[in-house]
C-alpha cells in the first residue's frame, strides 16, 4: 500500500514536513507493509522553501539584510538552473529583529539579496514565493539591491523602507543587474489585491504590518510615486501592473516583480504542484492525504489542500484531510473532493492544546487514518472524525 501525505503547514504550531513526519508514524503503527511518501506543499507563501527541498532542490544559505537591515542568514532553493525563494524568510514578520514591527523601516531589500545569490548559483528560473512580509515598500528595496538607484531631490540615495518613499524624487533602473534580462521570474501569489488605493497594498494590508491611519496614508503616497518613477521607465506596462491583481503582495513588491523583472503570476498552488510533480506521482498511490491548520472558507479559494484534493480527484485517488480545526460543513467538504475530515479539535476540544500538542494528535489520527483506511475509501460523504 502506498499513501501520498501532502499537507500545508499547521501555522503556528508545525511546519508541513513536520505534519508529513507525525502523520506517517500514526500511519505506521498500524500499517507494517505501507508506502509513505511525504511531499509537504504550499501555497506560494510560508513553507513554500519546504515544499521545494521535499522536491529534490537543495538548501543554500546566505547573509542577507533582515526586514530592518539587521544582517541575518536567510535559505534558498535551488535545482539545477531553478531557484525558489521565499520572501518571508529575509524581509518576513517572522524574522523581524524581537518581534517587533517597523511599518515604515521594513524593508524587501533582503528578498533582492537572495535574487542575486540565485543568480551566483547560475539559476535562469527563479519563482518568488511571496506572502508574510513586513514591508510595505513596494519592492523597493528589492529592486535596489538589484542595482536600481532610489534618490531624493538633492541626488541622495533613499534610505530603505516604505515610509521614506514619499521623497522618492527620481529613479534610475540603468544599474540593475544584467543577467536579470534572461532570467525568467515566476511570482507564486494568490493574492489579487492591486498596489493603490482601498483595496491596495497599504490600505488592506499595512496594518497586519503595524501600520497606523497616518502610516498608510504615508506608504500610499510613497507606492504612488514609485509606481510613477517606475512607470517613467517602463511606460503604459507600469500603468498596466499597478492595478494588475497581485501587484499588491507582500507590500507591493508584486508590482516590482512584475512591473521590473517581468514576472509571470501564477496562483502559488500550482507552482508547487508544478515543481514537486504532484499529479504525475499520484498514478500509484491509493491514499493522499493532505490538509492545514484550519481547513474554512478561504481554503476553498485555491489554497493547498484545495489544489491537492483537486489533483487526486483527477487522479482518480481517494483524498482525506487532517486539520487543526474546520469550519466547513460536509456538502463543502465533499464538493470539494474530501472523502473524509480528522480535526485535531475532534480528539482535543481546547485550541492551545491542539496548538502546543498538535504532533502528538497528528500521530493519533494517523492511526486512525490507517485503521480506517479501508471504509474510509468507500465513504462518498466526509465526516469529522
Amino acid at each position: 500500500m502506498r499513501i501520498i501525505v501532502a499537507p500545508d503547514k499547521f501555522k503556528g504550531s508545525l511546519s508541513a514536513p513536520e505534519v508529513c513526519q507525525y502523520l506517517e508514524i500514526g500511519l505506521k503503527t498500524v500499517l507494517a507493509d505501507v508506502t509513505v511518501e511525504r511531499i509537504p506543499v504550499a501555497d506560494g507563501g510560508e513553507g513554500t522553501l519546504d515544499a521545494a527541498l521535499g522536491s529534490g532542490f537543495t538548501r543554500r544559505t546566505v547573509t542577507v539584510s533582515g526586514p530592518t537591515g539587521k544582517p541575518l542568514a536567510a535559505d534558498f532553493a535551488v535545482r539545477g538552473r531553478e531557484a525558489v525563494i521565499e520572501m518571508a524568510l529575509a524581509s518576513g514578520l517572522d524574522v523581524l529583529p524581537e518581534g517587533r514591527l517597523e511599518p515604515l523601516r521594513s524593508t524587501s531589500r533582503g528578498t533582492g539579496e537572495l535574487i542575486l545569490a540565485a543568480l551566483d548559483e547560475g539559476c535562469t528560473t527563479i519563482t518568488l514565493g511571496v506572502g508574510g512580509s513586513a514591508c510595505t515598500d513596494g519592492g523597493a528595496g528589492l529592486i535596489s539591491a538589484l542595482g536600481a538607484r532610489l534618490l531624493d531631490c538633492d541626488g541622495r540615495r533613499l534610505a530603505d523602507g516604505g515610509g521614506h518613499l514619499d521623497r522618492l524624487w527620481d529613479l534610475d533602473l540603468s544599474g540593475l543587474d544584467k543577467r536579470l534580462a534572461s532570467t525568467t521570474f515566476v511570482l507564486a501569489s494568490d493574492v489579487d489585491n492591486p498596489l493603490l488605493g482601498p483595496e491596495g497594498a497599504a490600505a488592506i494590508f499595512g496594518p497586519q504590518k503595524g501600520a497606523s491611519p497616518a502610516d498608510i496614508e504615508r506608504l500610499e503616497k510613497g507606492l504612488e510615486r514609485l509606481y510613477r518613477g517606475v512607470s517613467n521607465h517602463v511606460g503604459s506596462d507600469g500603468v498596466l501592473h499597478m492595478e494588475a491583481p497581485g501587484s499588491g503582495a507582500a507590500g507591493g513588491v508584486g508590482y516590482a516583480a512584475l512591473a521590473v523583472l517581468g514576472a509571470q503570476r501564477r496562483p502559488g498552488i500550482d507552482v508547487i504542484l508544478d515543481f514537486t510533480a504532484l499529479p504525475e506521482r499520484l498514478g500509484r498511490a491509493d491514499l493522499v492525504i493532505t490538509g492545514e491548520g484550519s481547513l474554512d472558507a478561504q481554503s476553498l479559494g485555491g489554497k493547498a489542500p484545495l489544489g491537492v484534493a483537486q489533483s487526486a480527484t483527477a487522479a482518480n485517488v481517494p483524498v482525506v484531510a487532517v486539520c487543526g480545526r474546520t469550519t466547513l460543513t460536509g456538502e463543502q467538504l465533499s464538493a470539494a473532493g474530501f472523502r473524509a475530515v480528522f480535526a485535531l479539535t475532534a480528539i482535543e476540544p481546547n485550541v492551545e492544546v491542539c496548538m502546543a500538542e498538535a504532533g502528538r494528535l497528528l500521530i493519533e489520527v494517523g492511526s486512525r487514518i490507517g485503521t480506517d483506511l479501508a471504509a474510509l475509501t468507500r465513504k462518498t460523504q466526509p465526516t469529522s472524525v
